[in-house]
């Protein structure tokens, strides 16, 4: 995402991928199986942090030894990184009105690092979608961050919520990296918390029981109960309304940051951003979260005569409410090819520099979108027929320059006549768009696939996008693109059953949600007669024993 402070990291020069980077995992992967991955929650331990919760209602253990120190050295003009502690049972509606707690990396105050909610270049922002999985409806929620030692400017609404309840949180950030800490040993582990692959953050972003709210909103959906609304026509255009994979508006890095947003009091402290917040706050103000999500929901689908898809937000009164996860829920049903998947080149997906097939598809799980090639696309499947070409970053790079552009052009009049999500990148919503689509370019390689920037800034003195124009030529990724796509991963060889086992209380598997209370989880069939990967078998066996899926001939 390209707004807000983030644009001197994302102006970045990247050095191109060339080749797929092989990250050694304790398990083998197959061509087109499900992403199912055995990994340690990511996250520092809650034993090297003494968290002060002041208002959140979870506190550290009491094992906890090593307590955040200021750090002298550290300006807050120059850190980037910051760590965001979870409150115990996230899930839960107790959870969910507790706070979580920004604060510096590595031990560091929040004063010494800069990490506070009252600088926009460190802000942190969490919310939820919760879905009764017995009725298919569906609700947001805003979890409140307040700065480590500060209180919440205003008690957080405890929100009630329906028996068997699904709840997903998705986190997002203004700086560089947000690590995520447990406010307990097992917070990360029991609610499925997922900020990077082994070590390699994602980077502003992160996920806690995605997997389990997608695969119930998946069944919900299929059975009837859970009905996603049209993304309906443009009134102004005739076209179809954009989703958040749609090309004509991704960036580098789709589907990433929330749409949350909080009040800020002069003094620093946080709170809601509901009734209750403004009657009591008067003269605080808005913040909220750079994010492809707000840029979709609150500039582009406007302009466009287009809604975004809402639903009633439980901590503001009920009033209508939008959420990452309901534009990814509108995007499966409503996208049409080509469709715009979480790239192999997307910045937050590298692991070291280079394209990695399991983080990009840890990441995809976390938005419920199909994993990168493979037939059966599981968890969550969704039909990328219809002459869309191979999902590589190639031709990703291809369909965003050919598709943004022209968009673009056709819409300059009315975009030039919106507000800019970020005026200290373009001077209105054309403008931003253009210099957001040509640094993406940059960012993805682009150039290194035999591709030209369609895009040509007009700048003033400030480095401002002022005017824009583009080049509607349609391009097709050249003969370099062969030696920098990334190579499948292999099929195990034959000769021994290949299999995972999740032992109690260690580690998660993503496309288990039973993998937390130690059931084991088989990798199924592996067919060498030619079939591929058949099935696998979930929640079989009890106790961190496990249940192995059988090894097919």
């Amino acid at each position: 995402m390209l707004t807000g402070s983030r644009n001197v990291r994302r102006h970045r020069v990247r050095r191109r991928p060339i080749a797929q980077s092989v990250v050694p995992l304790a398990i083998p992967m197959a061509l087109g199986l499900a992403f199912g991955v055995v990994i340690a929650v990511s996250g520092r331990p809650a034993s090297q942090l003494t968290v002060s919760p002041l208002g959140a209602t979870a506190a550290a253990p009491a094992t906890a030894t090593v307590t955040a120190t200021p750090t002298p050295t550290a300006a807050a003009n120059v850190n980037t990184d910051c760590e965001l502690v979870v409150p115990a049972h996230p899930l839960t509606a107790a959870g969910l009105a507790s706070p979580y707690l920004l604060t510096g990396p590595g031990g560091q105050s929040p004063a010494a690092s800069g990490c506070q909610q009252s600088n926009p270049n460190l802000q942190a922002f969490v919310q939820a979608t919760i879905l009764n999985p017995a009725t298919g409806r569906l609700w947001v929620y805003e979890p409140l961050v307040i700065t480590l030692g500060s209180p919440p400017a205003v008690a957080p609404v405890v929100p009630k919520l329906p028996k068997g309840a699904v709840v997903n949180l998705m986190v997002g950030f203004n700086g560089n990296n947000l690590q995520l800490v447990g406010a307990l040993a097992d917070t990360l582990a029991r609610a499925k918390c997922v900020d990077g692959l082994d070590g390699s953050l994602f980077g502003q972003v992160s996920y806690c029981n995605s997997v389990a709210f997608y695969a119930a909103a998946q069944a919900d959906t299929a059975s009837g109960k859970l009905r996603i609304p049209a993304n309906g026509t443009s009134p102004v255009t005739g076209q179809p309304c954009p989703t958040t994979r749609s090309f004509d508006v991704v960036d580098q890095d789709p589907s990433d940051n929330v749409t949350t947003q909080y009040l800020l009091t002069a003094s620093g402290e946080t709170a809601q951003d509901n009734a209750a917040g403004a009657a009591d706050l008067p003269g605080a103000m808005a913040i909220n979260n750079g994010s492809d999500n707000r840029v979709l929901d609150n500039f582009v689908l406007p302009a466009l005569g287009c809604a975004p898809f809402a639903v009633p937000d439980i901590s503001n009164g009920g009033q209508p409410g939008t959420s990452q996860t309901l534009d990814e829920l509108s995007a499966a049903a409503n996208q049409r090819a080509p469709i715009a998947l979480v790239p192999e080149n997307d910045p937050m997906t590298l692991v070291n520099g280079q394209v990695s097939q399991w983080k990009t598809d840890l990441y995809r799980m976390g938005v419920g979108q199909p994993l990168v090639i493979g037939g059966t696309q599981e968890p969550f499947k969704q039909s990328l027929d219809g002459g869309q070409q191979a999902d590589t970053p190639a031709n990703f790079c291809a369909n965003m320059l050919n598709a943004q552009s022209a968009f673009l052009a056709a819409n300059q009049a009315r975009f030039g006549a919106t507000a800019s999500p970020v005026p200290a990148m373009g001077n209105n919503l054309f403008t931003f768009m253009a210099a957001r689509l040509s640094a993406s370019f940059t960012n993805l390689g682009c150039a290194g696939f035999g591709l030209r920037n369609t895009v040509n800034l007009g700048l003033d003195g400030q480095g401002v996008a002022i005017s824009a124009a583009f080049s509607l030529t349609p391009q097709a990724p050249g003969a370099q693109a062969a030696s920098a796509t990334p190579s499948p991963a292999a099929v195990p060889a034959s000769g021994d059953p290949q299999w995972v086992v999740v032992p109690a209380g260690g580690g998660w598997n993503p496309t288990d949600p039973c993998s937390l209370e130690g059931y084991g989880y088989g990798y199924g069939d592996y067919g060498w007669s030619g079939d591929g990967y058949d099935s696998y078998d979930g929640c079989s066996g009890t106790g961190g024993t496990g249940g192995y899926g059988a090894y097919g001939g």
